[in-house]
């Protein structure tokens, strides 16, 4: 990156210049997609979601997390994170914005009690930088069309994770 980029927490935007931004980066058409019917009825957290904005000050990308749940076959609720949407502006992307927003909202979990992450996105990329894999998600069903080998989880304890269940909105 040229720019100096500042990181702040997300909810210190305007919600509309949020949307605006994710419009740009995904499309106004994004809120058909499954993820959004995994978090559906949730807000996101702002303790683990940032926003990017550059040297001018403008808002360059954010990332949000949002409470989800793995309901098991038995109808218990995991907790888990959903992490993304990462958006960064379409003439910013491949500059570093999204791997700045990705590391400082993983930075942010808690040590003592970090819950399980999932996200969907490419394997490569997360698994590589962040350690997110498809090994433990195959057996789960989300409420829509995704694509199984980029349904992502990241967790120090594995075993934590259930090997099938439906991922849904974490409604406490």
């Amino acid at each position: 990156m040229t720019e100096a980029l500042t990181l702040i927490p997300l909810d210190n935007v305007d919600p509309a210049m949020v949307e605006a931004l994710l419009d740009r980066a995904f499309e106004p058409e994004r809120k058909s997609r499954t993820a959004y019917k995994v978090r559906e009825g949730t807000d996101w957290l702002p303790g683990l979601s940032f926003a990017a904005i550059n040297g001018e000050e403008h808002l360059v990308g954010t990332v949000q997390c949002w409470p989800v749940a793995l309901t098991d076959p038995e109808g218990r609720a995991h907790p888990l994170i959903m992490v993304g949407p990462v958006a960064v502006e379409p003439e910013a992307q491949g500059t570093g914005i999204g791997k700045a927003l990705m590391t400082a909202a993983l930075a942010a979990l808690s040590p003592q009690a970090p819950l399980p992450q999932v996200m969907i996105g490419d394997p490569e990329y997360y698994g590589r930088f962040w350690g997110f894999s498809n090994a433990h998600t195959l057996g789960w069903h989300l409420p829509g069309p995704f694509e199984a080998s980029r349904l992502l989880a990241r967790t120090d304890n594995p075993a934590v994770l259930p090997r099938e269940g439906t991922l849904g909105p974490w409604l406490r």
